[in-house]
């Protein structure tokens, strides 16, 4: 059986990135709409560089997609047609939409837009893919909270609808992108572009007695760790004593949550028998998993980051790339593409719900950011002339260091015996962002080459 090589997209939150994808094996990107995306406050595109990243593409073959996949208030339904208008005579290969009123509105007005349901849709069942079939969407991107047999089922039930799958990137804490988190304590809407994520921040948990009269949290200040057996056993006893009686040990409990930055601002959260579900999600990561995906004929593999660094633009398409080519050439799955995914930066891995796991696998408890747990982005190679590299430092490094180039012909390393100034002045540490030094360098092929620092750890383990 000949397989069919899916479409690898990746994310594009500026121009250079854009390009970055493409030169590391990216078959597409997709990019914000102003105003009306999911990344609004970190967007560098507007009109003149969508108008540029769209000829950029079709001038190499590629694909540009335009997200414009926000849950709108009337007020940007309003505006919506006015807005859009310019971008779709700009001819993206695809809108990225989730609001069935915003597609009604598109469909009316431009028919022969092509419009890919966006994962804020939310879409679990093969029978819903069919409803959005019938409107007229040409591609679904599938839930985050389905698995491999699920996608394998829509698949078989609908043939001719192209699906989309996320394999890499940061996890919501709802329903893909439905969550009330940073819309409740920032007043910043995540279903509106300007998710502050709250569900990465630090937070400390404290119990709460409630005021019998009015059912409101009261905040008990605790001197040492927080106990939560302890606390179900105060708070039990607080309610029978207002004359509650005797209740389940785990319903409507009531917890403070302080959090890391903002000492004393005590927000209250409830917990029932089922638990309390906030906070922190590790990190989709399905390389292992592109071999069944490709079997089933999923038709886009998808990575999220359109605020990542054009490191993790470069690296992900680079090993995303590889994966994909592997499995359409029936060659077994390669397990260096794992230990090359922990040199970028993340919350721990997870494969997500693609396969079933205890629930605190999919949990990150001990911290809400990234960790370099392996490598460092330390610099971007800007020109190369006469055997030097002009490099646009990202983090500190220094002579006496092993980096790996990497570039789209393919990854070297190399011990860095000297560095300059652009003046030309000896130089032993680049003491990070913005500075430009020199190293040596012979590189003839043009394109988007990085620099990253190998650690002790990850230099080991490749000897081995």
């Amino acid at each position: 059986m000949t397989l069919k090589s899916p479409e690898l997209l990746l994310p594009a939150g500026s121009l250079a990135k854009m390009r970055a994808a493409y030169d590391f094996g990216a078959d597409a990107v997709y990019a914000g709409q102003p105003r009306y995306s999911l990344r609004a406050r970190n967007n560098e595109f507007r009109l003149e560089q969508i108008q540029q990243g769209i000829e950029e593409a079709h001038a190499r073959g590629k694909k540009f997609f335009l997200t414009s996949n926000l849950l709108p208030h009337n007020d940007k339904v309003r505006t919506y047609l006015r807005d859009i208008e310019p971008i779709i005579a700009m001819r993206p290969d695809a809108l990225i939409m989730a609001d069935p009123g915003l597609i009604m509105m598109v469909r009316e007005r431009w028919p022969e837009a092509e419009i890919h349901l966006s994962v804020q849709a939310n879409t679990t069942n093969y029978a819903a893919v069919k409803f959005w079939q019938q409107v007229g969407i040409k591609r679904i991107i599938l839930s985050r909270e389905l698995s491999l047999d699920e996608i394998a089922r829509i698949r078989q039930e609908c043939p001719d609808m192209e699906l989309e799958v996320f394999v890499h990137g940061a996890l919501c804490i709802a329903y893909s992108g439905r969550c009330l988190l940073s819309g409740y304590f920032n007043r910043r809407d995540s279903n509106q572009g300007t998710c502050t994520n709250a569900c990465r921040w630090n937070y400390a948990t404290q119990p709460a007695a409630v005021d019998p009269n009015t059912g409101e949290a009261m905040a008990q200040r605790m001197d040492g760790d927080f106990h939560f057996q302890q606390a179900q056993e105060d708070d039990n006893a607080a309610f029978a004593a207002c004359g509650g009686g005797a209740r389940h040990p785990l319903a409507d409990q009531v917890y403070l949550l302080e959090e890391k930055e903002r000492p004393g601002q005590l927000m209250p959260i409830m917990e029932d028998e089922h638990g309390t579900y906030i906070m922190n999600s590790k990190d989709l990561r399905a390389v292992e998993h592109v071999q069944r995906l490709v079997e089933i004929g999923v038709d886009s593999l998808k990575i999220e980051g359109r605020t990542k660094s054009q490191y993790y633009v470069s690296r992900t398409a680079q090993i995303y790339r590889r994966a994909i080519d592997d499995a359409v050439a029936g060659r077994p799955f390669n397990p260096e593409l794992i230990t090359e995914l922990e040199g970028l930066s993340n919350r721990g891995y997870t494969a997500g719900f693609l396969e079933r796991r205890p629930a605190n696998d999919y949990q990150n408890y001990e911290t809400g950011s990234s960790e370099n747990q392996r490598s460092q982005f330390v610099g971007e190679v800007k020109a190369v002339q006469d055997g030097w590299a002009e490099v646009e430092t990202k983090n500190r490094f220094a002579v006496g260091d092993m980096l790996e180039i990497i570039q789209p012909s393919g990854n070297r390393t190399l011990l860095l015996t000297q560095m300059r100034s652009l003046d030309g002045e000896p130089m032993q540490v680049a003491s990070g962002s913005p500075l430009r030094v020199r190293i040596p360098l012979d590189a003839s092929e043009v394109g988007t080459l990085i620099a990253r620092l190998l650690q002790p750890a990850e230099l080991n383990a490749g000897q081995g």
